[in-house]
């Protein structure tokens, strides 16, 4: 009975030596993976596409804008003035378009028959004239230099009909179609100096890109500003996301869109939801052609674990801690974000 008592000790002993050699055999999975990294917001150079003086920059270091807002403006006051210039001759213009469509008014075909017919009967006493030049001449009553002088005299009066006759017949037909099409080629063209100019002004507001909070203002009212000067820097509000690195043995794991949990050491109590919406596809540093088992497990994969809520109480490089169960079900769609 003695023996029996002191086998069961051995026996125990022999049961935990089995459980113990096949745990190091074959060791438990871990159940989720905690990486460490820094919280990354993109940030916007803001400039104008314009070149001028800044008039007025309307927002200050700190301040929560909206994409659309109103941000800063130039001084347009010569660009509005050639705005205006540009407007009345483009008017003038339009009128001169609206003219040659109507034609000719039917007081100018009128005008014009009557110089034709005014012109008529000039050549008709001129004719007379000279046949009676002529009569006299036979008769040797006056010269032959008088005689001359009226055939002269008739033949500009028979010019002159063809001339008023020609004015009439243009009248009738009205403006020609080349005289139309050139006229409204030219007032393309001034309409389309009208909307490059509004454009030039449109251009003199500048306007929040996306929702975001203004971090510097670098140019001040009074500077000249230009495309290639940065305004005004802003913080975009989304996305924001935790920068971390994935170890290549982790990467079978962690399904694209996983969930995850956020902490800070400013705020330790609060867990902040994210997903993991970016694993790159490359290592972080270049391997070599022949990896042993060794370096495989070096490769880190740089990953952004964006973060649903609570974003305002993030900022630029912050410390995180995040968590990550390994094998989740593949989630359907993206769990929170605007967008990586």
């Amino acid at each position: 009975m003695n023996k029996k008592l002191l086998a069961i000790p051995v026996v125990l002993v022999a049961l935990a030596g089995a459980v113990w050699l096949a745990r190091r055999d074959h060791p438990e999975k871990e159940s989720a993976l905690v990486l460490h990294g820094n919280v990354d917001i993109r940030e916007v150079n803001l400039a104008f596409n314009a070149s001028g003086r800044i008039e007025q920059v309307v927002v200050h270091e700190g301040d929560r804008v909206l994409k659309g807002q109103l941000l800063a403006k130039l001084d347009t006051t010569r660009t509005g003035l050639a705005l205006d210039q540009a407007k009345a001759l483009a008017e003038a213009q339009r009128s001169q378009v609206a003219k040659l469509k109507t034609g000719s008014r039917p007081e100018e075909i009128r005008r014009a028959a009557a110089e034709r017919d005014a012109a008529q009967a000039a050549a008709h006493d001129a004719r007379q004239f000279h046949e009676r030049q002529l009569d006299l001449v036979a008769r040797h009553f006056v010269s032959q230099q008088q005689a001359d002088s009226a055939k002269n005299a008739l033949d500009g009066a028979l010019q002159r009909v063809k001339a008023a006759e020609e004015a009439y017949r243009l009248a009738v037909l009205g403006p020609r179609k080349e005289d139309l099409v050139t006229a409204q080629a030219t007032l393309t063209a001034q309409d389309a100096a009208i909307a490059g100019l509004m454009h030039d002004i449109a251009e003199g507001d500048l306007y929040a890109s996306d929702d975001g909070v203004i971090e510097n203002r670098v140019l001040q009212p009074g500077d000249m500003a230009s495309p290639q000067k940065t305004v005004l820097t802003m913080a975009l509000t989304d996305p924001v996301w935790a920068r971390v690195y994935l170890p290549e043995k982790a990467l079978g794991r962690v399904p694209a869109s996983a969930r995850a949990t956020i902490t800070t050491d400013s705020h330790p109590d609060r867990k902040y939801e994210g997903w993991v919406g970016f694993v790159s596809p490359t290592a972080e540093f270049t391997p070599k052609n022949v990896e042993t088992p060794e370096l495989r497990t070096s490769l880190v994969y740089q990953a952004r674990v964006f973060v649903c809520d609570g974003k305002e109480e993030l900022r630029q490089g912050m410390p995180v801690t995040v968590t990550v169960d390994y094998d989740q079900p593949p989630p359907e769609g993206r769990p929170c974000a605007k967008g990586q």
